[in-house]
């Protein structure tokens, strides 16, 4: 991949998370760690899994080290594009974090362009809260996370109003948005 078309990958992820992620307050948590540029992004352009598994596990080093970036967008445009596939993924880096002694120190939370909870159709609005422009994993630390929760008024509605919110903009409206990030990128 060009390092022109990385760039374009990156500026669309930044994009998606300040202009879908962060307008739509899909993650209340998300603004802050923009606003303080706390937020790192690191494109994976290869097609191997170990490869990408010594990138997460980069990122976690990285994370441990410097108290500044508060997380890690891993951009993967080139691979994992089934959604199941990804999902069998994501087991993998369940794995690679416990047995480098991080559980409970990070996870991993994933978006694709795929993405679909258990017991939704795929077409079903509130799957864009996880949809995005990529597949990404999206390294977190959890003390972080159990922070943010502890502050939170109501941290039981953040989903029940992401879906009513994305039910009432409804899917061709999510479809036509997320397509306009990648269009925007070309």
């Amino acid at each position: 991949m060009a390092k022109n078309e990385q760039q374009a990958v990156e500026l669309c992820t930044r994009r998606w998370v300040r202009e879908f992620v962060i307008e739509l307050n899909l993650c209340p948590f998300a603004r802050r760690e923009w606003e303080r540029d706390t937020i790192r992004y690191r494109l994976y352009a290869g097609h191997s899994s170990e490869d990408l598994l010594a990138v997460i596990d980069d990122e976690c080093s990285l994370l441990d080290v410097n108290a500044h970036t508060e997380t890690t967008m891993i951009i993967v445009p080139n691979m994992l594009q089934d959604f199941l596939d990804f999902n069998d993924f994501l087991g993998l880096c369940e794995e690679l974090i416990n047995s480098t002694s991080r559980e409970g120190v990070y996870q991993v939370a994933s978006f694709h362009p795929r993405y679909q909870f258990a017991g939704t159709e795929p077409d079903d609005a509130e799957n864009y809260t996880n949809r995005s422009p990529y597949p990404m994993l999206h390294l977190l630390r959890e003390a972080s996370v159990e922070s943010a929760i502890a502050k939170h008024p109501d941290i039981d509605a953040i989903p029940d109003n992401n879906v009513a919110m994305l039910n009432a903009l409804g899917t061709p409206q999510l479809a036509a948005q997320l397509d306009e990030f990648l269009a925007a990128k070309s």
